[in-house]
This record gives structure tokens, sequence and C-alpha cells, in this order.
């Protein structure tokens, strides 16, 4: 896939706002490791309802009218005119950072949701986690460590052909060939520190929110991604 023009490039996290519903507690969780925080079009109403003005905001602005009257210059909106993707795929291939994390993405319209999991594939050399209410998702990086209790949910949602190895998942997953019309890994469990190892940037990783800062400390830990 063909590099994107750089609209924010960042050497911390960043803080990514979506227009769905944002969770009590979501903005400090997320604003304690992502100083930046960028707006996804009508995110931006998240972020003022919360008392953030956000530092960018990216879509295509069809909420710009309303943005500017609640006092977001100019200056901080990046216009993109096209209508071929999401906000949520605008702003994730404009943004350079060590890790996108996304807040108002997940649990409100299911279609807008699967769309976000489109983007973390099309988009594999972008670090980013998606926090829900209930869930964190995650597109699995080739190798990757967690440091999990016993008992902890670990659900793998393969989003196209796939396979992979495992240590520490009650269920391991070596010689399985994973497919979104095929075998999936859902409601997997960790009966301790788990590894994921995976041939292709197609799986999707899902753990409980409580588990926010052992995956962001993961996924910052990991040297090797997917090429963008």
């Amino acid at each position: 896939m063909r590099e994107q023009p750089l609209i924010s490039s960042q050497a911390a996290p960043v803080a990514l706002v979506g227009a769905g519903r944002v969770a009590k507690g979501d903005m400090a969780l997320v604003r304690e490791v992502a100083p930046q925080v960028v707006a996804a079009d009508g995110g931006a109403h998240s972020c003022l309802d919360a008392g953030v003005m956000p530092d960018l905001v990216i879509g295509d602005m069809d909420s710009g009218a309303a943005l500017e009257a609640r006092g977001i210059g100019a200056e901080r909106i990046h216009h993109i005119a096209e209508q071929d993707s999401t906000d949520f795929d605008k702003a994730l291939r404009h943004i350079r950072a060590p890790l996108v994390i996304g807040i108002g993405f997940a649990g409100a319209r299911i279609d807008h949701e699967l769309a976000c999991y489109n983007g973390l594939v099309r988009h594999a050399g972008r670090r980013c986690l998606l926090v829900g209410e209930e869930d964190l998702v995650f597109l699995a990086p080739p190798r990757l460590s967690l440091g999990l209790s016993a008992g902890t949910r670990v659900s793998l949602f393969p989003m196209g052909a796939v396979r992979g190895r495992s240590e520490g998942l009650r269920w391991p997953i070596e010689g399985i060939g994973f497919g979104p019309d095929g075998r999936i890994g859902t409601s997997n469990e960790a009966v301790g520190a788990v590894t994921l190892e995976m041939e292709a940037a197609k799986m999707l990783v899902m753990v409980p929110r409580a588990c926010f800062a052992t995956v962001v400390a993961a996924l910052l830990a990991e040297e090797t991604f997917w090429p963008s």
C-alpha cells in the first residue's frame, strides 16, 4: 500500500477519538499514555463533551460547521475529501506514532465497528489498539508476548486466512488454519503469560479492557511489526 502523507507524526502514542460511544473514563484512561488527541471528524464532539480540545481533526468534515461553531479553529481541521473510506481509516493512515489508541469506535453501530476492524488489517503497519466498554481489540503483530493472568479470556478472530503458534493458551493454535468463513478462535483462555506468533497480518486479538496497561506495554515493546 502506498504510504500516505502524514498529518501527525509523534514519538509518543496518540489518542484517536471517534464519533461512536465513548464510555465514562475512556478519555482519562487513554490520555495517561497518549498526550496528543486526534479526532476522527465527529469524534471532536466527544472530545469537547469530555472537556478536551482535540489537537487535530481529520476526516471528510461533514461535521465541519458544527465543530467550528464549538470553537475548533480551522488550523486544527484537516479535510480529506474522498468518500471511499471511513473517518477512522482516513485518520489512521495519516498518523505515524508508536501506537494509536482509539476510543469511540467500538460498541455503537455494528457496521462502523466492522469497518474499523477492516481498517486495522488494511493498515497493518499502523499499530492500533481499539478500546471498547468491555474489550480491547488489536491486530496481532508477527510476535507478541502478553503478561496475562491465568483465566484471562483471549479471543482470536481471523479477518483472512492465517496460521499461527501460541504458548500459554489453554487451547494451543498451532496447526490450525483459521479463516473468517471457517475456524475461528473465540473464548480461548490464558493459563499464564501468553506468546503469539502469526504468519500473516490477519488475526484480531480481543482481551478484557482490564488488560489495557499490559497490552499497551506489549505492543510498544515489540520491535517487529507488519510492513506499511
